[in-house]
């Protein structure tokens, strides 16, 4: 991938999050992987609807330099993720509105639906706090992140991981709705969820063969 094919990914996936309700004015960060050594991501500050390809910086993960305007203030967790998940190409953090009210409460999301097991893993783990723009946030991100490709962030927000952007998108749809639906069972009783063991195979089997049809035929 070049550096202008993965910028004008991380735009036009800044635009689609905004127009899905998932994000809005400068909130949260987007990121591409290039290769092993750079990647793109949204600038510090940013607004999505204004941005345009240009306006993407590519950071040298490697050395933590850059190319163009100062990049997310959330970088070094984007950069902890490709560093660790070789298989992660995309990345996407969001103060979406149910993830951000689950986040608040500093609750685990159980698999209360299958498609929230299948995408995301088998529960969604919140990280404890830590101030944003942290060594201590990125550390405490990537243990509640470990098996799962999405993490709550306590009073923050949440994080998506996908091997490509559709993937990551489809991500923060996926959990937004399985934390609306979590808070709202909880009112009506209490949320059921799926039994560990299965949410967890159906994870592997998404990540294994259900996926793996989608990414071959790219």
């Amino acid at each position: 991938m070049t550096k202008e094919q993965a910028q004008k990914m991380v735009c036009d996936a800044g635009i689609r999050l905004v127009n899905a309700g998932l994000t809005a004015g400068t909130w949260g960060n987007i990121s591409v992987r290039i290769d092993d050594t750079y990647m793109a991501i949204t600038p510090s500050g940013g607004e999505y609807v204004s941005m345009k390809p240009e306006d993407i910086t590519i950071v040298n993960m490697i050395d933590n330099t850059y190319e163009g305007k100062k990049p997310s203030s959330e970088k070094s967790l984007h950069i902890a993720v490709y560093m660790d998940r070789k298989e992660i190409n995309a990345v996407v953090h969001t103060h979406s509105t149910n993830a951000s009210v689950v986040a608040a409460a500093r609750r685990e999301v159980p698999p209360v639906l299958d498609d929230l097991a299948q995408i995301a893993g088998p529960t969604v783990k919140c990280a404890a706090y830590a101030l944003p723009s942290t060594k201590g946030l990125v550390k405490k991100t990537m243990k509640a992140l470990k098996g799962r490709n999405a993490a709550l962030l306590a009073n923050h927000g949440a994080i998506c991981l996908g091997r490509d952007v559709e993937e990551v998108f489809t991500c923060c749809e996926v959990l937004e709705k399985g934390c609306k639906a979590f808070i709202e069972a909880e009112f009506l009783g209490g949320a059921k969820e799926i039994n560990k063991f299965e949410a967890s195979l159906m994870h592997q089997i998404y990540l294994k063969k259900y996926s793996k049809i989608r990414m071959d035929e790219k």
